[in-house]
C-alpha cells in the first residue's frame, strides 16, 4: 500500500479480535467480498444480509475474521492474494 500512496482511512489493531457479527455487518456494508484463503479465491456478491457461507469464508479456523482486511468502494477484501488486493485497490 505505501508504494502506491494508499492510505487507510481506519485501521483496526489485530489485538482486537472482530468475529462472527463484525464480519456479519462488514459483508453487509459491502455488494462484493472478495476471501483469500492462500491461493484460493472466492468471490460473494451481497444483496442485504449476507448468508452464513459468506460469513464462514471470512472468518479463520479460530472464528475471528482474517487478516488483512479492507474495504475499497463497495467490495470488501478479506485475507491477502496480492493479485485481487491488486485489481481491487489500483
Amino acid at each position: 500500500m505505501d508504494a502506491h500512496r494508499l492510505v487507510p482511512a481506519d485501521a483496526v489493531p489485530a489485538s482486537r479480535k472482530l468475529g462472527r457479527d463484525d464480519a456479519r455487518t462488514l459483508a453487509a456494508k459491502a455488494r462484493t467480498v472478495i476471501v483469500a484463503k492462500g491461493k484460493k479465491i472466492s468471490e460473494f456478491k451481497v444483496k442485504g444480509v449476507p448468508g452464513d457461507e459468506v460469513v464462514d469464508a471470512m472468518l479463520g479456523p479460530t472464528g475471528n475474521l482474517r487478516a488483512p482486511t479492507a474495504r475499497a468502494g463497495s467490495t470488501l477484501l478479506v485475507g491477502f492474494n496480492e493479485e485481487a488486493w491488486r485489481n481491487a485497490l489500483l
